[in-house]
């Protein structure tokens, strides 16, 4: 009986690991556009600085996952990266944010922002730069 009733407890507990979603995903991820970049005027060599970017959400299923942040030379490309929940039933309400990015100046040239915007009609990326000089 004893080893009746633990087969029967590891069939139960191997049925239940087993994935029943047919391995679809319920989420993605998607880059947001930049409404808006608040830059300083310049940087100091050697200091930190802030500049803040502001974005909206499109709905309750897009949640803040990261700020996308690549460096090329001296050039910046910032973007939104958003979690996106698939299959959800989501409010329609757009959802403003802004978030601050802390630049430490480690270049004696200028700094080249590239802030994502979104995509032209042809589906290539569009951005807005915004130069910085160091001082």
């Amino acid at each position: 009986m004893k080893k009746f009733t633990l087969l029967l407890f590891g069939l139960l507990v191997f049925y239940s690991c087993l994935n029943n979603d047919k391995d679809e995903l319920n989420y993605s991820f998607d880059y947001l556009p930049i409404d808006e970049a608040i830059a300083p005027v310049s940087f100091t060599y050697g200091q930190i600085d802030t500049i803040t970017v502001k974005y909206s959400l499109p709905n309750g299923c897009y949640h803040f996952n990261e700020i996308y942040y690549e460096t090329i030379d001296t050039t910046r490309i910032v973007a939104i990266s958003a979690f996106v929940e698939l299959n959800s039933h989501c409010t329609l309400a757009i959802i403003q944010e802004e978030k601050k990015i802390p630049v430490k100046a480690s270049q004696v040239e200028d700094y080249v922002f590239k802030f994502y915007k979104g995509k032209d009609s042809n589906g290539e990326n569009i951005f807005e730069e915004v130069v910085v000089p160091v001082n």
